[in-house]
């Protein structure tokens, strides 16, 4: 079977506009989560989120391109100019028609869509912006990624809720074992802090509250915790098969070893009894990339913050784990970004193969008093050097989808 590596990385969240600023305030256990500031919170019930404060791609891309796209899509197209440049790759017509895009949004361009059906009631159809369905549709990202960087092979977006970014990794993974593609740019972007947003998700109760102190809100696995903080924001990944990249000399993170992915067939945001869909996730990414389960020394959790998830999931690991389960250093990314729905398994998938690089892993923030259903090490105390064989990446999302990804440190 033809292996899959990751040469290249990109983010921007709500600490941190590329991978390295993220990294550093991560292992620094330092918040992105604040006061809204992009909209009029006075009757939301959430008030708080993890907002990329100042953003201005045209630092990055072109003015042009970049006024014509959600802010979702900017994201993206951001976290993909570095990561392309952080691969030292060029795709020629020589090897375009086997470079592919596969990227993930589990909404996509709802900003656009606010502001664009406001425009309709006040001013009345002739006045709606023709590049409304262009910057809306969930494909925007992978569109106009295969455009800037001549990639002709498989051009598609994926949408799973919170899964959907690793959905899109796990697809990346899919192509280049099956010797579809030798590269694929992958990766997913959100951006839902919008007065939609905020209100649907608060009127379901799924929130945080703690509008009085944000950067102590998101709380995985913590007996306070009261919801999820919503994030926004990116990441993207360089994906080659291994005897590619090593031909033309990348540099290699780690190796994308293995995805599971399952459905519930239970509720539409409620997990299956006994978490069984993320315990088989689990199970299929090993299987895929032939790893025992002692194997595995890291996992970076779905871990939202929120009372049905954190125990579920902390389940889930100890029904697949065993004994081995103690031993595992499980931390949560969105303790400090907060949530990123459908781009969320893109950051974490860029923090797994950071800590896989730097031999560390980062604290689960806010994580004080681990509710009394949550019986694994945390990383409580600050990040922890660790010298990882496989790390995996949980993505649970609504509609009952449960994806994990394998990471392997090639020692050679």
């Amino acid at each position: 079977m033809r292996r899959a590596v990751v040469t290249g990385v990109g983010c921007v969240t709500p600490v941190g506009m590329n991978a390295a600023d993220t990294w550093e305030s991560l292992l620094a256990n330092r918040s992105g989560l604040s006061s809204i500031e992009h909209f009029d919170t006075t009757d939301f019930p959430a008030t708080i989120g993890g907002e990329i404060k100042n953003f201005d791609p045209s630092q990055y891309i072109d003015a042009r391109v970049a006024r014509r796209q959600d802010r979702w899509v900017n994201f993206g197209l951001v976290a993909a100019v570095e990561a392309m440049a952080d691969s030292g790759l060029v795709v020629d017509d020589a090897i375009a028609e086997r470079a592919a895009v596969i990227t993930g949004s589990g909404i996509g361009g709802l900003l656009e869509t606010e502001i664009q059906h406001k425009r309709l009631l006040e001013m009345g159809p002739k006045r709606v912006s023709p590049f409304l369905i262009p910057k809306i549709m969930l494909n925007a990202m992978s569109g106009q990624l295969s455009m800037i960087y001549n990639l002709k092979g498989a051009n598609f977006a994926t949408a799973s809720a919170c899964a959907s970014a690793g959905h899109a990794i796990g697809l990346a993974l899919r192509a280049i074992q099956y010797d579809e593609a030798d590269i694929v740019l992958t990766g997913g972007a959100e951006a839902t802090i919008t007065p939609v947003g905020m209100s649907g998700f608060g009127n379901m109760k799924a929130l945080s509250t703690r509008n009085d102190d944000p950067e102590a809100a998101s709380r995985p696995f913590d007996r306070d915790r009261d919801g999820f903080v919503m994030g926004e924001g990116a990441g993207v990944l360089v994906i080659e098969e291994y005897e590619f990249a090593k031909a033309r000399g990348a540099k290699i993170y780690c190796e994308l070893a293995g995805v599971g992915m399952t459905g519930d067939a239970h509720h539409i945001t409620q997990p299956a009894p006994g978490a069984e869909g993320a315990q088989r996730a689990m199970r299929l990414a090993l299987r895929d990339a032939k790893a025992d389960l002692t194997d595995v020394s890291y996992v970076n959790a779905h871990g939202t913050s929120t009372p049905i998830n954190d125990p579920n999931e902390s389940l889930a690991i100890e029904a697949v784990f065993g004994d081995h389960a103690k031993k595992l250093a499980v931390s949560s990314t969105k303790s400090m970004i907060g949530h990123l729905l459908g781009g969320s398994a893109a950051v974490e998938s860029v923090v797994c193969a950071l800590s896989i690089q730097h031999s560390v892993v980062h604290q689960t923030k806010n994580c004080d008093h681990p509710d009394v259903d949550c019986n694994l090490d945390y990383v409580q105390s600050g990040p922890r050097d660790l010298a990882i064989d496989i790390a995996i990446s949980n993505s649970l999302g609504f509609g009952g989808h449960n994806l994990c990804l394998a990471f392997r440190n090639l020692k050679d």
